[in-house]
């Protein structure tokens, strides 16, 4: 495995470990330099934001429990990674699933899908460039996300 892949891989199971631990911020500064779709560009021209923008969503939909987290664990599988010749960008299709337990609730499968991924390499550091959510199957999210979510 090359030193970009294991760069990028890393930066996919960061942005799981903070998102289930709650830190949404921390999460969406990972995306500073970056573009997010918020669904699946073959559709259309689904929402863009900026990680200020992203951060402001995940504070509005995702759901914080008691203990600061949302009781989730997102599982990123499934990396292919092709970089580019001259070694600066490099793209990821991976797939997620999200477990969630709440409560005395059972740990279930709540949603899955795929993750569209740009990074490039700046002075020597890979970094998300763009991402786009692809949402596949959902289950019962209403312990994670609030209000209405459609995909």
């Amino acid at each position: 495995m090359s030193d970009a892949s294991v760069a990028i891989t890393n930066l996919l199971y960061r942005y799981a470990e903070l998102m289930d631990a709650g830190q949404v911020s921390e999460c969406a500064d990972l995306f500073a330099h970056a573009q997010v779709l918020l669904g699946d560009p073959a559709d259309g021209n689904p929402p863009i934001v900026d990680h200020r923008g992203l951060a402001t969503v995940w504070k509005s939909m995702v759901r914080i429990h008691e203990d600061g987290t949302p009781r989730t664990r997102h599982l990123v599988a499934t990396p292919i990674i092709e970089e580019s010749d001259d070694g600066l960008t490099a793209t990821c299709r991976s797939t997620y699933t999200v477990f969630q337990q709440v409560d005395d609730g059972p740990l279930q499968p709540i949603i899955t899908g795929r993750y569209l991924d740009r990074f490039e390499s700046v002075a020597g550091i890979w970094r998300f460039a763009e991402r786009a959510y692809i949402v596949d199957l959902t289950g019962d999210i209403s312990d994670h996300i609030l209000g209405d979510f459609s995909h």
